[in-house]
């Protein structure tokens, strides 16, 4: 699989909600770094998916970068909650076809009244 066509099914799968499908870019060393929540596995990456898609209400990709092992996403995520937009800029790191690490770029000021209000 190419970069473009790992990180464009790690997308969509992240954003429709579909665990499985997104399980399948990560590799066996994967780490996750946003400026709300790490993990250093796809596991723990992937387990506060459900909360986070319930509550998007759609993306508007407005660029997309690839390289031959990374690639970087800038996009916006419409949320149902009181943060509203979110403009959004990914980093991936692929190792032979599998994503190795992700980095969300975000102003997470928005969230602390969502964060807060959930008791985190």
């Amino acid at each position: 699989m190419t970069t473009r066509a790992t990180v464009r099914a790690c997308s969509r799968a992240r954003f429709a909600g579909d665990v499985t499908a997104a399980a399948a870019q990560p590799a066996d060393t994967f780490t996750f770094r946003s400026p709300l929540m790490r993990s250093d596995d796809a596991r723990g990456h992937l387990a506060g998916l459900g909360g986070f898609v319930s509550v998007v209400t759609g993306v508007d990709m407005l660029s997309e970068l690839y390289g031959e092992s990374e690639a970087t996403l800038v996009y916006d995520v419409h949320t149902a909650t009181p943060a509203g937009t979110q403009r959004t800029a990914e980093h991936f790191r692929l190792r032979d076809g599998k994503i190795t690490a992700i980095t969300l770029i975000f102003d997470a000021t928005p969230r602390h009244p969502v964060m807060a209000a959930a008791g985190r």
